[in-house]
């Protein structure tokens, strides 16, 4: 006989609730994953992407001294002027395969999938969405590690606190965050030397984050925009500003984090890259064969699928009742000229 109050019917659930009874379903549309934001990984927007098809390999560097020489000479009368030169050496790539596995309980999962618990905690689902991630935090902090940190460009500055006595010499700068500091004058001579000595003119700006927010409020710069601007959309510093002031075709900032902690560790969060750095540099949109580049990332297809970016799943042993989904990636972020690149350190 029906009581018209069957387990699970509204009328049910309102009884239990009126004694107490609190439901412990999840919420469908909402949870509290730190996944960064994908725009916050910026590793592969800096240099070129360069696919290759073999893990290890070479690539030419034509000399600049002979490509920059007048080889034209005045034709003797009835004689012809030496063959010019125009020679070249070789460079090597390696691309390493880096992994990581995380597992997926079969038994357990069931409740979820039987529950229709929210998608983001479905567990194939919030594991793709992890490895993914880690995979782009990954490439951030090779990149980090291989371009945007002190001791790899060749030319480096340093910044410093303006005071009585004290004046820049050598690669030396005054702090952005000084307000004696001119970064239109400085970023305009590191352009001129780039576009001396590597025959490009620098078009892009990479800025740690701290680096940035000095820069959006240096007063010299403020200066500038302040009359750009109306009550409704006031006048602000904000990257396509700079990239306009100092004259490159782009600014990208840092903003990728990362917990620098242990497991088990209280974590430890930190940018990925120096907060306080900055990186001037000459890239090509893509690889060319007959352009230069500050640097490249070669990548490989570990698999053979045309991706260097790859995500499987496959089953545990036996009678475990688990499977597996691994990420693999195959890069190698290569410095390929000095001449056009400039790293500033502690530019606050």
């Amino acid at each position: 006989m029906s009581t018209g109050r069957e387990i699970g019917s509204a009328a049910e659930l309102q009884a239990r609730i009126a004694k107490g009874w609190k439901p412990n379903r999840y919420l469908t549309n909402m949870s509290m994953a730190f996944f960064a934001n994908t725009s916050d990984y910026v590793a592969t927007s800096i240099f070129p992407i360069c696919p290759v098809d073999f893990s290890t390999g070479y690539y030419y560097i034509y000399n600049k001294g002979d490509l920059a020489r007048d080889h034209v000479k005045r034709k003797p009368k009835f004689g012809k002027v030496s063959p010019a030169q125009m020679g070249h050496t070789d460079a090597t790539y390696y691309c390493m395969v880096d992994q990581i596995i995380v597992g997926i309980n079969q038994i357990g999962a069931q409740n979820y999938q039987r529950a229709n618990v929210p998608p983001s905690i479905d567990p194939k689902r919030a594991k793709n969405r992890f490895v993914t991630d880690q995979q782009l935090l990954h490439l951030d902090i090779l990149f980090a590690n291989s371009f945007f940190k002190a001791g790899v460009w060749e030319n480096e500055f340093e910044g410093i606190v303006s005071g009585s006595g004290v004046t820049p010499s050598g690669n030396q700068f005054i702090k952005f965050s000084d307000a004696n500091s001119d970064p239109i004058k400085f970023f305009d001579a590191r352009k001129r030397q780039i576009r001396l000595d590597g025959r490009r003119m620098p078009n892009k700006l990479t800025l740690g984050y701290d680096t940035f927010l000095a820069l959006k409020e240096h007063p010299d710069l403020l200066e500038r925009v302040k009359y750009t601007g109306s009550t409704a959309n006031p006048a602000q510093v904000n990257e396509k500003v700079l990239a306009e002031l100092f004259g490159v075709d782009e600014v990208k900032v840092l903003y990728a984090t990362y917990n620098a902690a242990e497991e088990g560790q209280k974590d430890e969060m930190r940018f990925i890259c120096e907060p306080d750095g900055a990186l001037l540099s000459y890239t090509t949109p893509s690889p060319r064969i007959d352009e230069p580049s500050a640097g490249y990332i070669f990548t490989w297809d570990m698999l053979g699928d045309g991706n260097y970016m790859a995500t499987d799943v496959f089953e545990g042993e036996g009678g475990t009742h688990a499977e597996f989904m691994e990420g693999l990636l195959s890069t190698d972020m290569r410095k390929t000229c000095d001449d056009l690149a400039c790293y500033m350190k502690h530019c606050i």
